[in-house]
């Protein structure tokens, strides 16, 4: 759902637009965002602090928003797991209110240091930000934004540190985006900011081909329209979230994605914009190969209901893709990115639909890009790609800007290196 400008918002040119008018005339507004590795140790924030100043400096006004520090997250899980123990499953409202403490902490050591600069800082968590959500605990999905205290801090001359991932639900709960979610905030802020772009910076200095760490000849990106960035982020691609993406897409945002690590002249980047840059691709023009692990696929036999499986999934909280069915049955993929603990859903679901099968151990690998099923070939040649290496798939599917299968987890490394050869690498 899109945002929505409040009466504020229409007197004075809505925010929710892009190119409204920035806090003070004449200033460009940047949204940067820093994750977790970029912010894992105070020094690191020292560095991140330089940064940002930098940007003060060269006559922006400047907003950023932070991760939690290093794997802090995943170590905040550990114990909420270790308080519930192995009977019960953490409940999604304490988690939220637990998770959320991460990035508080990133907003505050960050602004102390940029104050510590002699520059003017101020801190805000999610909901003094504006950001409201749906009433989703874990996954929230951002409805609105009112940065109105942001706009005021900025008019008076201060940088502002914003606590990403998290937000306040209608019924003012404390609410939690999903993994990867400060991305969601910093460009759903750039959005309603009318900034003039929204950096995203990690530890790798923009988008590749593949996951270099399992493709040694992956190539980086320079350039990307939104549409192929989104499909590679929902199949499993880490550099930016997909819930950002369709942000930036809809609000038609910029979004630059650097390396924290690499601040030098003729540092790469990705620069994603709504439009796909140049002329109109070709009938085919695969970009990229994205793997996901941690996937579980659901098969029904026919006598099985959609409407009985997606109220199942809806009462635990599960989120799903790749949805097919008929009166012979169907399944459906579960990605288990977003589901705090999963062995608990597990007895639940099989509970409420006992003839439900579940497959685990696999994992998603796909080759996304333009036109991929405009004829026959490309899906055959996907097909014949991993036949000949010996890998079966479980489940595939194909569609205009995606081929995507699911395999045998210890399959899933060569899949990718396979796939590149023949679809990228050629």
């Amino acid at each position: 759902m899109a945002e929505q400008p409040s009466n504020r918002a229409q007197q004075e040119g809505s925010p929710c637009e892009p190119g409204a008018s920035p806090a003070k005339a004449g200033r460009p507004i940047i949204v940067q965002k820093y994750g977790g590795s970029s912010v894992a140790d105070v020094d690191r924030i020292g560095k991140v602090a330089e940064r940002v100043v930098a940007a003060k400096r060269a006559g922006n006004d400047v907003v950023v928003v932070v991760s939690a520090m290093g794997k802090t997250t995943d170590g905040l899980l550990a114990l909420a797991r270790q308080a519930a123990s192995a009977a019960a499953d953490p409940p999604r409202r304490e988690l939220d209110m637990l998770l959320s403490t991460g990035e508080r902490v990133s907003m505050a050591l960050l602004s102390i240091a940029i104050q510590a600069r002699g520059f003017e800082a101020i801190s805000f968590t999610g909901s003094q930000s504006g950001i409201l959500t749906n009433d989703r605990h874990f996954d929230a999905r951002i409805i609105e934004v009112r940065p109105f205290r942001i706009e005021d801090e900025l008019a008076r001359g201060r940088i502002v540190i914003v606590a990403g991932y998290q937000g306040m639900s209608y019924r003012r709960e404390i609410t939690t985006l999903g993994r990867g979610g400060s991305d969601t905030t910093a460009v759903a802020l750039a959005a309603a900011l009318g900034a003039e772009r929204c950096e995203i910076y990690s530890d790798v200095d923009g988008v590749y081909s593949a996951d270099p760490r399992v493709v040694p000849d992956a190539r980086h990106l320079p350039e990307l329209d939104c549409a192929v960035l989104q499909e590679m982020a929902e199949c499993g691609a880490k550099v930016v979230c997909a819930q950002a993406v369709e942000w930036a897409r809809r609000s038609g945002v910029a979004l630059i994605a650097r390396s924290t690590f690499d601040a030098g002249p003729g540092a790469r980047e990705t620069v994603v914009r709504r439009f796909a840059p140049g002329s109109a691709p070709p009938a085919l023009a695969a970009r990229a190969i994205v793997a996901e692990g941690n996937v579980v696929l659901a098969r029904a036999d026919g006598g099985l209901r959609l409407d009985e499986v997606l109220r199942a999934a809806g009462e635990l909280g599960l989120g799903f893709r790749d949805l097919s069915f008929g009166h012979g049955g169907g399944a459906l993929v579960i990605p288990l990115l977003n589901v705090p603990e999963w062995q608990g859903a597990r007895r639940k679901l099989a509970a409420l639909l006992p003839s439900l099968e579940l497959v685990e151990g696999l994992a998603a690998v796909s080759v996304v890009g333009d036109g991929l099923s405009a004829t026959a070939e490309p899906l055959a040649r996907f097909v014949e790609v991993l036949a000949r290496s010996g890998i079966a798939p479980r489940f595939t599917v194909a569609g205009p800007l995606r081929l995507g299968a699911l395999v045998d987890a210890a399959d899933v490394a060569a899949a990718q290196r396979l796939l590149h050869a023949s679809f990228v690498g050629g």
